[in-house]
């Protein structure tokens, strides 16, 4: 049986992230997974994604840290409390603060590789800490501060 990532959990009216979300056909579709007690993702850019001839545009790669990054925080909560993921109510995260730090260039049209690991978890804010690598060789360090999805952001509230 295919294990289910993270973000195929998410509520259907949370699934729309042009990153993560299954519901969003021009997105990343980014799959994130436990690795043990870390997470991790693989996302291949396409030739669309490019910055230079040959490397990705930095903003592709700060959008896989923020997305791995929040879907982690998901699968954290879930995990923290003793609960299935998808289990109601749901837990869904967004974005406080997204640091990436860029160390090297990254290649264009190989494996991206994003490995979270959990810095810190409250009740409602995750801190994830991510390295987005290609070839064995880190390009990018990311830490992500994740909150539950305010009340104001669900669907019919204003």
């Amino acid at each position: 049986m295919e294990q289910k990532a993270f973000q195929d959990y998410y509520p259907e009216d949370f699934s729309h992230c042009y990153g993560c979300g299954n519901r969003n056909e021009h997105g990343h579709q980014l799959k994130s997974f436990w690795d043990g007690d870390e997470t991790i993702a693989v996302f291949t850019p396409k030739p669309f994604h490019m910055a230079l001839p040959g490397f990705v545009y930095g903003g592709l790669t700060a959008s896989l840290i923020d997305c791995h990054g929040t879907g982690t925080a998901a699968a954290a909560a879930y995990k923290k409390v003793g609960r299935e993921q998808g289990s109601e109510p749901p837990f869904r995260y967004v974005t406080a603060s997204l640091q990436v730090d860029f160390l090297r260039p990254t290649p264009l049209g190989v494996p991206l590789e994003l490995r979270g690991s959990i810095a810190e978890i409250g009740e409602r804010k995750v801190i994830v800490n991510i390295t987005l690598s290609a070839e064995g060789k880190v390009c990018s360090k990311g830490k992500v501060v994740a909150v539950q999805l305010p009340e104001s952001m669900m669907s019919g509230s204003t």
